[in-house]
């Protein structure tokens, strides 16, 4: 149970190749208000896992970490969030496998009252952006994202009261 023994590549049952020995979840920061819904997109480095593409701030879950607390602990790192405004809005698990021990992707979803701080906060970050959450599946997404992004912008909406 020590910090960091999460970091490290694991293969999942699909075959896939991923960042994360025990799972990795990532933070949905939304807003409210902006005029519309928006999320926060992190630009990743280029040598990073999926570097080069826009992506949610994230990366691998401790052993002795909840979901919630690793999505919030890696957004802290790289993008300087401050975690203590932020409201809890969900939560969607993107399995690889049929078994809780399987390697899973945790995207959880918050809302924030302001910017919450956030900026290019580690090597890890290239850029940040708002984007209206109608936009964001036109924006070069991180493969992950891309995949789920069709079932997650649903809750997103809904989060932010605009379903």
């Amino acid at each position: 149970m020590a910090p960091r023994d999460g970091n490290g590549f694991v293969r999942c049952r699909c075959g896939h190749r991923h960042w994360g020995v025990h799972g990795a979840a990532g933070l949905l920061l939304l807003r409210d208000d902006l005029g519309a819904p928006h999320a926060l997109l992190q630009l990743r480095a280029p040598w990073t896992h999926g570097g080069g593409t826009w992506a949610l701030p994230g990366g691998a879950r401790d052993s002795h970490e909840g979901w919630r607390e690793a999505a919030y602990r890696e957004a802290a790192e790289e993008v300087g969030l401050r975690t203590h405004a932020l409201r809890a809005a969900g939560e969607f698990v993107d399995p690889h496998g049929p078994t809780d021990a399987d390697w899973r992707y945790v995207t959880v979803l918050a809302l924030a009252s302001d910017d919450a701080g956030v900026h290019a906060a580690n090597h890890e970050t290239s850029d940040l952006a708002w984007v209206p959450l109608g936009d964001v599946a036109g924006w070069s997404l991180h493969p992950g994202l891309l995949a789920t992004w069709p079932r997650i912008a649903p809750m997103a909406l809904a989060a932010c009261g605009a379903a």
